[in-house]
């Protein structure tokens, strides 16, 4: 894939783009190829990965508002499968590393439900995304002090940060969901980082690697029908809608 250039909205956004840049190793264009399928565009409200071959919109890292908004306050709190895959119980709140973060969407619903979330993002698209999406949420009023407080940013590989870190009670990993053979149920924001970053080849060694870090456990985020990491059996599973959550327990840790 080629590289994924910076282009900012007007000149003035020049230098916030260029800072951007290097925080994570991306350049910056003032006019992109016209062949260029993807692009990172700065306007003046956010940093937007934008499809420049399709007409959708686009993606953009958001805590304040839209779906994340709504969970934060209706998703159910520490009842839905995801706090329950976690850990999360009465007089327990565990601390937690999110290895393959993305958008930050699960580590923002823990962060809300009281966890110390660490997020690590290997994709510098994808983590200049995260980080935009992060500074802007901790100039919100609301959720400011959240942000800062909770949920902590670190662009690079999983697999050499995990022993470099202070082992967390909880590991979590979503990696890249298998190709559906209807293209037409692949969310917008799961086409273009598939186009980005391809499938994660190497999640089940990251496993492995989380499963001798991790205090507690490990949960391991699938679609409901799919298989489990290098066919490693886990403790039990937490089942949603259409999602499971393979929950590898550490030292016999008790659910």
């Amino acid at each position: 894939m080629t590289a994924i250039p910076i282009q900012p909205a007007t000149p003035c956004l020049y230098k916030a783009a260029t800072q951007i840049a290097a925080a994570f190793h991306l350049t910056v264009v003032n006019s992109p190829p016209p062949d260029l399928p993807l692009l990172l565009h700065l306007t003046q409200a956010r940093l937007e990965l934008r499809d420049r071959s399709a007409k959708v919109g686009p993606v953009y890292a958001d805590f304040i508002g839209g779906a994340l908004s709504y969970r934060r306050r209706y998703g159910g709190g520490r009842k839905q499968a995801l706090a329950k895959a976690i850990g999360l119980k009465h007089g327990a709140t565990p601390t937690v590393i999110d290895a393959t973060a993305g958008l930050g969407r699960d580590a923002f619903i823990l962060a809300t439900l009281g966890c110390h979330v660490q997020m690590l993002e290997r994709s510098p698209v994808i983590a200049a995304l995260l980080n935009d999406g992060l500074e802007r949420a901790r100039a919100d009023s609301k959720i400011g002090t959240l942000m800062t407080q909770q949920l902590h940013l670190i662009h690079g590989e999983a697999q050499y940060w995990l022993p470099q870190l202070p082992c967390p009670d909880v590991i979590y990993l979503d990696p890249m969901y298998p190709h559906r053979k209807k293209s037409a149920l692949v969310k917008k924001e799961m086409r273009l980082f598939r186009l980005m970053v391809g499938d994660d080849l190497d999640a089940s060694a990251l496993l492995k690697v989380a499963l001798t870090c991790a205090k507690q456990r490990v949960v391991v985020k699938r679609p409901k029908i799919s298989p489990t990491l290098d066919e490693m059996s886990p403790t039990f599973n937490i089942e949603s809608k259409n999602t499971r959550y393979d929950v590898y327990l550490i030292r016999g840790e008790g659910h």
